[in-house]
């Protein structure tokens, strides 16, 4: 067996597994976060992409788009939940392969689900086996995919998202590789997406999440894909990484030891590399520190954000929750980042952008070592008058060290159900046909 055969059957193998109840409330939370921040993407994007739809003459009478009051052909309904569900910056991650993979796989699996009838199941072993694809190949080729300017969640998204398919429809672990492998040739995205005024960073999450669907279109209609995709000199792994690690690919799963365990949810609508920041200066408001106090910000942290997340001058919301400067800033301003936080309104606050000229971003070796078993952020801010406030934040709220209650994660859906002006009655369907889908799956599909 080539290296793209023994990757293959570990993820049959994860893919033909009934898992336990630990794990299927690890999907339901993935599933209620995705459902949340797609519908709240929805409001935000809901002009675009109408226009989408007009552009692309796309069938009326086809296929629902979450949050969306309006319906279109399968391949547009892919596309667009994409697009929802990474634009508010909230969808959940992993920093074990720095990506996203709720966006993509989800934006892919749901719609086919109901398309195909599919049982909760096969959806949830779908799922599973999507994260466990898409996760395993990121953390091959990483740091280097990133420091090469690639999007993770664009490349690696894409050939989870076909694996996730194929494994729900009860594809052949042939068919399965030949879905992999049409994925693998045709991923893309880099992360030339998030600077400036870019607002297209969604775009490489639609356009992964089709990749992932026409994938698997080509495995469905009989196309043999490449022996060893992975390897060689023009294979996926060369071309993607300066340095990659196969045995992330052929390790073996078991219940224990699942990707989709490792999956982090986030409490702020930024940037996930600015989160440990905004939470150390979160503690320091509790302690009593005031906005027009600071004199000066320096956060020592790793140093593969220099470049990308320390610029000070932002263009839009997008770019600003990419800013680990002025995301600071508006928490200090504003007492939170939330999605209600990052507004046109706020990036145009002089008080927000003279605080966030006073942040310095300084790279640590010693906390470059810990990515990414840990991504740390020592934040130190020196008030005009001499105080000194210090906090070092090694996990952020959301990651697996440190969850979200059930409490929370329900408020985070609540809240982001209601910025998208779904009335009550629909928020609570959708939140009781997810919180009990073994029994609800039919029903959340007809709701989305």
């Amino acid at each position: 067996m080539n290296l793209t055969d023994k990757f293959v059957d570990e993820i049959y193998k994860v893919g033909t597994t009934s898992y336990n109840e630990r794990t299927s409330k690890l999907v339901t939370r993935c599933l209620l976060d995705y459902v949340g921040v797609t519908y709240a993407g929805a409001k935000m994007l809901e002009d675009k992409a109408n226009k989408i739809l007009i552009l692309l003459s796309s069938d009326k009478d086809g296929h629902k788009i979450i949050g969306l009051d309006a319906k279109s052909d399968l391949n547009t309904a892919i596309l667009i939940n994409g697009l929802f569900s990474h634009v508010a910056e909230l969808d959940d991650g992993v920093r074990y392969g720095m990506l996203h993979p709720g966006a993509p796989i989800f934006s892919a699996l749901l719609p086919l689900a109901r398309n195909r009838n599919v049982t909760y199941e096969d959806f949830v072993k779908g799922v599973v086996a999507a994260y466990e694809t898409s996760i395993r190949i990121a953390r091959a080729i990483q740091p280097s995919h990133y420091g090469l300017g690639y999007h993770p969640t664009a490349t690696c998204g894409s050939i989870g998202a076909a694996a996730g398919i194929s494994v729900m429809l009860r594809q052949s672990k042939k068919q399965l590789k030949d879905a992999i492998s049409a994925a693998a040739i045709s991923s893309s995205g880099t992360l030339k997406v998030i600077e400036n005024s870019s607002q297209i960073k969604p775009f490489n999450i639609g356009r992964s999440s089709v990749i992932g669907y026409m994938s698997f279109l080509m495995s469905e209609a009989g196309f043999d894909g490449p022996q060893n995709v992975l390897e060689g000199d023009i294979g996926f792994l060369s071309i993607m990484s300066k340095d990659y690690d196969v045995n992330e690919l052929i390790k073996l799963a078991t219940q224990d030891n699942l990707s989709i365990e490792l999956t982090y949810f986030k409490p702020y609508a930024a940037c996930r590399h600015a989160h440990p920041s905004i939470e150390a200066v979160s503690k320091m408001l509790f302690q009593g520190l005031k906005a027009d106090e600071v004199q000066s910000i320096v956060v020592h942290t790793y140093g593969t954000i220099l470049g990308k997340h320390d610029k000070k001058e932002v263009y839009g919301v997008s770019s600003a929750k990419m800013s680990i400067p002025f995301s600071i800033a508006l928490t200090l301003c504003k007492g939170g980042a939330g999605i209600n936080d990052f507004t046109e309104e706020n990036v145009n606050d002089q008080r927000i952008i003279d605080i966030t000229n006073r942040v310095e971003i300084k790279a640590r070796k010693e906390f470059t070592d810990l990515v990414p078993d840990k991504r740390v952020a020592l934040v130190e801010v020196t008030s005009f008058d001499g105080r000194i406030y210090s906090e070092q934040v090694d996990f952020p709220k959301g990651e697996p060290e440190n969850q979200l209650t059930d409490s929370e994660f329900e408020a985070k859906f609540e809240e982001l159900l209601i910025f998208s002006e779904t009335d009550s009655e629909k928020i609570a369907e959708l939140k009781n046909s997810i919180l009990h889908i073994e029994t609800e799956f039919k029903t959340l599909l007809n709701l989305l």
